[in-house]
């Protein structure tokens, strides 16, 4: 099999490693490519095989001269996706800042994507949600890079299988109490057995007019947790909003959505600040702090909305870096 290998050889990579189908194929691809990295993997103690994953995890790195790092997560007592997700990405990003990792590889392939939009669609979404998964994604620090995306679960299968090369199954994903499952088994599988090349070019179309609406706005101020963006279409501040949030760790309901595209100024949440200062949109944690005079003054000059001024004086942003005028 094929590996675009775009990325891959700009620092060093850290592979998301659970010893399934799709891990453990792109494990063995990268190895063939001759693509230098290290696995990491979750053990989230709810079957016994877990265990036995991690075991193998181990003794597939130290077979091929690679760093095996292994997190275990606590007991989530309710909405186990979201926070297994959560504790899994904060151990990615504590790794990679620990090691120096550039490069964050998952092994997401066709029937993922094809599950993402769907969901996404039963729930109401546009074209970039509706996309989800890139193949290259920049993040705080990293690259995240998706490099099966072309790939069905079946051709990783078959690869697996041709080339004696060993996985595991999870049978926690037949569970039809996690809603992926269900859409999983019930339409995204049957649909890429039947139609996988159309439903691959479909992708491709989908992504570059994903591209073309990103166009409408642009991120010209990064601080810490601080966006600000340039809108060059108004009618896509929500759009842009979604995305920059998303980048940031919150996804928007599409009853905020709606708000923000009526509204200048509001909180998002409690927990974020979403302003527009004539063509440019503030995005921000949302907290408070007892601003001086002077401070309140400049920010007034330099048109910073006054939900944001708080976020800049605790963090010590200075307001000249925003290049705001």
């Amino acid at each position: 099999m094929e590996l675009n290998t775009t990325g891959l050889t700009q620092g060093k990579n850290l592979l998301a490693f659970s010893a399934g189908v799709d891990s453990s194929a792109l494990f063995f691809l990268l190895l063939e490519h001759q693509i230098a990295f290290d696995i990491a993997i979750v053990d989230y103690g709810l079957r016994e095989q877990s265990q036995t994953e991690v075991a193998h995890a181990k003794a597939l790195a130290a077979t091929y001269g690679l760093r095996c790092h292994v997190a275990t997560a606590p007991s989530f007592k309710s909405d186990f996706e979201a926070n297994a997700r959560a504790f899994r990405y904060r151990f990615f990003e504590r790794l990679i800042k620990e090691h120096g990792y550039a490069t964050l590889l998952t092994a997401h392939q066709l029937n993922d994507q094809l599950e993402w939009m769907l969901m996404r669609l039963c729930k109401g979404a546009g074209v970039s949600e509706l996309v989800g998964l890139e193949p290259i994604s920049q993040k705080d620090g990293y690259r995240l890079i998706r490099p099966l995306l072309h790939y069905s679960k079946a051709e990783l299968l078959a690869y697996l299988e041709r080339d004696n090369h060993p996985y595991f199954v999870d049978k926690s994903n037949q569970d039809e109490k996690y809603e992926r499952n269900h859409f999983r088994k019930h339409f995204a599988d049957p649909l890429i057995a039947d139609y996988k090349e159309g439903i691959k070019r479909s992708f491709e179309y989908l992504r570059a007019e994903k591209t073309l609406l990103s166009r409408g706005y642009e991120v010209v101020a990064k601080h810490k947790s601080l966006r600000v963006v340039t809108l060059h279409n108004p009618a896509l501040k929500a759009k842009a909003a979604d995305m920059v949030l998303k980048e940031l760790g919150y996804l928007l309901s599409a009853p905020q959505r709606q708000e923000i595209a009526k509204t200048q100024s509001l909180v998002i949440g409690g927990a974020w600040v979403v302003e527009e200062q004539n063509s440019l949109l503030f995005i921000a944690p949302y907290v408070s702090a007892n601003m001086p005079k002077q401070f309140k003054e400049a920010c007034r000059l330099h048109k910073i909305p006054p939900k944001v001024r708080p976020y800049l004086y605790q963090e010590g942003i200075e307001i000249s870096a925003l290049m705001v005028q």
